[in-house]
Order: C-alpha cells, then sequence, then structure tokens
C-alpha cells in the first residue's frame, strides 16, 4: 500500500529509504508526493523558485537503478531541493534569486550538485534566498528576491524566514523535501535553520567545495545540509563533503572529513563532555535567556559538564574589518563569476551588474538600494593592504584571541549559544529587525557548527549552536545528536497567519 503523503513527508531519510527498499512506494512516487505537497502548499510560503522539469525522470532512473541492483547509497531516490545560488548543468537556471540573470543555465554541475547526483538523490528543484546571498544591501528582508518575491515562515506567515537559505529552511521545515543545501558566509545557513525549526551544519570552510556556488567570501564561504534532525543533516554532509581541485580551500578535505558522519549519532555522545556557554550574543531577550536555561539543565542530565560566563569578541568589535573582508573578496569573486557566463547571458561584471540593476529599478529595486554592491565596487582588491590587515584583524579577535583561546583555557569540547533571535515580522520597508545572532563566531573563524531546534517562544522557533574547531564536525553531530534526542522539541508547522500572542 502506498504511504500517504503526511507520512512521507515528515519521514526521515532512512525511513523513506526503508519504503523504497521494502517495496512500499517507488523513487517515483515519493518524487510525486513531494511535488504535490509543493503545487497544495507552497503558495503560502513561496519557498520554491523553480521545479527541476527533469525530477520525475530522474526518479525513474533512480528506480530503474533499484531494480537493477545498483544502489548509489542512503539517499538513492531520496528528493532533496538546492538553493538558486549553486550551478546546475540541466534545465534549471541558477540565478540567486536575481532578475539580472535570469534564463543564465550554467554548463558544469557545481561540486555540490554533482555529489548529490551521484548519491543518487533526486534533485526536485531550487529554492528562493535573499537575493544575491543577502548581499546586495545592509537593509535587506531576508527571503526577498526580485526574481522569486518573498520566503515567509510557516510557523507564522507574517514573520521572516531568515536569510539567506531561506527557500532551503523553509522547504524542509514544510515537508516539500527530505533535505536541502543551503550556502553561508555569516548566519544564512544556521540562522533559517534556527527560524524554521530544522538542523543546520554550517562545516568547516574547505570540507565542502565551493566551485560552482555563486560567490560572496572565499575565506566564509560553505555550502552546508539542511535537515529535520541531526541524523538526516548528517547523512546528507557525508555525501557532500571531500577534496574538489576546482576549490583549493579543499585540498585536506579527504583527509580530514569522516567517512560516515552518521557513525557519530550516540544518545550518550553529552556523556563526560565539557560545554562551555558564551554570553551576552543572542539570549538577552528574556523569552529566549529562559530557553537556554532549559537547554542547559538538559546537557546537563545527558551527562555535560557545562561551563558558564565565557565572553568572546562582541559582533560589533568585529563587524568593520568582517564587512571590509566580504566586500573585498565579493568584487574579485563576483567578477570571475559573472564573467565566466560572458556578456550575452547577462552582465559579466559586477560594475555591469549594478547598470543592469539601476535601468530595472523599479522591479529589482524596489524596497532597498544595492549599497552593498557599491561598497564592494569601491574596494581595492585582493592585493590591498587594508583588506590583508582585516583578515588579520578577523581571525585574530574570532579565532586567536576569542574560540581557540578560550577552549584552550576552559578545557573545552564545544561551545553552545542561542543561534540567533526569534523570527521577526517581516518589513520591506525597514528591512531586517535582527536583535542578536551568535553566527559571526564560525563564519568568521571558518570553523564549524550545528543549530538544533530548542524551543518555541509564542510559537516562534528557537535554535541551539554547538560550536567548535576546524574540522570537528564529527564531535558536534555527536552533542547535537544527543541533545536533539534528549530534548525532542521540535513540532512541524501549522502555517499559522502569525504568532501566538
Amino acid at each position: 500500500m502506498t504511504a500517504t503523503i503526511q507520512e512521507v513527508t515528515e519521514s526521515s531519510i532512512a525511513e523513506m529509504r526503508g519504503m523504497i527498499d521494502g517495496g512500499e512506494l517507488s523513487a517515483r512516487e515519493l518524487a510525486e508526493q513531494h511535488l504535490d505537497r509543493i503545487e497544495r502548499l507552497d503558495e503560502r510560503v513561496n519557498a520554491v523558485i523553480e521545479i527541476n522539469p527533469d525530477a520525475l525522470e530522474s526518479a525513474d532512473t533512480a528506480d530503474r537503478d533499484l531494480a537493477a541492483g545498483r544502489k548509489a547509497g542512503p539517499l538513492h531516490g531520496i528528493p532533496v531541493m538546492i538553493k538558486d545560488n549553486i550551478n546546475t548543468a540541466d534545465r534549471m537556471t541558477t540565478t540567486a534569486g536575481s532578475l539580472a540573470l535570469l534564463g543564465a543555465r550554467p554548463d558544469r554541475d557545481a561540486a555540490v550538485a554533482a555529489r548529490l547526483r551521484a548519491a543518487g538523490a533526486v534533485i526536485l528543484g531550487k529554492t528562493n534566498l535573499s537575493e544575491w546571498a543577502n548581499f546586495r544591501s545592509a537593509r535587506s528582508s531576508s527571503g526577498w528576491s526580485s526574481r522569486g518575491g518573498q520566503t515567509r515562515n510557516p510557523y507564522a506567515l507574517d514573520r521572516s524566514p531568515g536569510g539567506s537559505s531561506s527557500g532551503s529552511g523553509v522547504a524542509v521545515a514544510a515537508g516539500f523535501c527530505a533535505a536541502a543545501i543551503g550556502t553561508e558566509t555569516d548566519g544564512s545557513i544556521v540562522s533559517p535553520a534556527s527560524m524554521n525549526s530544522i538542523v543546520g551544519i554550517k562545516p568547516t570552510v574547505g570540507l565542502v567545495s565551493r566551485s560552482g556556488i555563486i560567490p560572496i567570501s572565499h575565506s566564509q564561504d560553505t555550502a552546508g545540509p539542511m535537515a529535520r534532525s541531526v541524523a538526516d543533516a548528517a547523512l546528507v554532509l557525508s555525501a557532500l563533503a571531500g577534496s574538489d581541485p576546482e576549490d583549493p580551500a579543499t585540498h585536506d578535505a579527504d583527509r580530514r572529513r569522516a567517512a560516515d558522519y552518521t557513525a557519530f549519532l550516540d544518545k550518550g555522545g553529552l556523556r563526560g563532555a565539557r560545554i562551555g556557554c558564551l554570553t551576552g550574543l543572542a539570549e538577552t531577550h528574556e523569552g529566549i535567556a529562559a530557553i537556554l536555561e532549559a537547554n542547559l539543565t538538559a546537557l546537563r542530565e545527558a551527562g555535560a559538564e557545562v561551563v558558564h560566563r565565557i565572553a568572546l569578541p562582541p559582533a560589533e568589535d568585529v563587524r568593520p574589518a568582517e564587512m571590509l573582508v566580504m566586500t573585498t573578496e565579493f568584487k574579485a569573486g563576483m567578477n570571475r563569476y559573472l564573467a565566466a557566463f560572458g556578456p550575452d547571458t547577462g552582465p559579466d561584471s559586477l560594475e555591469a551588474l549594478m547598470a543592469f540593476n539601476e535601468c530595472h529599478r523599479d522591479r529589482i529595486m524596489p524596497y532597498y538600494p544595492q549599497d552593498l554592491f557599491e561598497r564592494a565596487q569601491a574596494t581595492k582588491g585582493l592585493d590591498d593592504p587594508a583588506y590583508q590587515e582585516a583578515r588579520r584583524t578577523c581571525l585574530r579577535l574570532v579565532r586567536d584571541e576569542g574560540l581557540d583561546k578560550v577552549m584552550a583555557e576552559q578545557r573545552l569540547d564545544a561551545l553552545v549559544v542561542p543561534t540567533t533571535c526569534a523570527p521577526w515580522l517581516i518589513d520591506w520597508v525597514n528591512g531586517d529587525n535582527r536583535s542578536g545572532s551568535s553566527a559571526y563566531l564560525a563564519a568568521v573563524s571558518g570553523y564549524p557548527s550545528i543549530t538544533v531546534p530548542a524551543g518555541y517562544y509564542f510559537g516562534l522557533p528557537i535554535g541551539l549552536s554547538f560550536i567548535a574547531g576546524a574540522y570537528q564536525e564529527g564531535a558536534l553531530i555527536r552533542f547535537a545528536y544527543a541533545f536533539e534526542q534528549a530534548t525532542q522539541v521540535r513540532v512541524p508547522p501549522r502555517f499559522a497567519a502569525s504568532a501566538a500572542l
């Protein structure tokens, strides 16, 4: 008997695989059920920017391969979605949510897309995002793009989905796919994961290839999995991680990666762990502070030793240097990416992109400008001493005098901190009303982090982040899984009109 849509769309990847292997449903039926759910519900949240016209054909191929005894792995036949800044060499476009790249079709898959296909996953489509991964304006509305419109939070439709991997977070939470791929420069995986009550893994920079992904900052960019459970996210990370000759940052990835990140799924994984609790970042709101206290109690009851009052340099101390790093690297990376397409496809440089936006201001900039583009265009290149000093400042503050120092002095296995604030009201006039975030720590350092559903405030999701040193994804998965299993707080969204005030 075929499984019902509700059963499938809240199932884990392992459960979906069991249904396929047991003959309860085919990969095609699994894809069809998810596509049906998208058709019925996406008009409420606007998470999907494009359906893959070849999705069902890919599912059919997966079924034929399985029938012939050719199983690529645990993702074989599993429906996933990817963010619309990740290249695919198929009939889908890659636009970063911008009308400027409408119709752009790369001739090669991004490395992460190729790895998903090699693992047998069925790419259902692409997800909406904050335009240009939220790097066009400091006054942007997370989840809005000129091509895709505004993505909405399924827990409260008038609230932000977080940025910039907003569509990926919402698609997973809403049951449109088993997992999705997001990208992060500073918070763009963990923030939407937290605000949509799912798990997001921001890997060590260099564990997952960035080739074929529209860039912001080569020193901070990474792709990573977003899923409804730690187990599912670990499964997807296993497929994504590895070296790629097209991305020099991944030179050591094959040596440093785990063969299978699901091997770290241990319900007793917190026993004996020494966990530091960061203060002063996102828990200043009394509602989030109360959730954090409950989380710390859960960590202790699961066997961890919690060390309090761990302080690190605040984001305000780091932000000026980080902004110079990101704007400088954005200009260099964007010019390189756009030039690969050539002028016949669209703008072939950041300068040309800015001119295109000005010519189509009514459609591309109806709510906020392109001030970050302008700041990036004014930078002086990767050889600029000011840029190089800014990068050194970032690493000194966040790594040397921050994470590395406190973890060594306090003998910590990991740090925990509320991921970000509760989802704010969508506001196209003033932009995002974010009131706290811890994402800059892992972002600037290049270290890994994982966010897990931690509670709800007036029905709005709150996440808890675990942070550790480079290539410590396995340890973070072990801690996060033990916490997740001990708390079990996640509930599916109900597509409510507003928060439960």
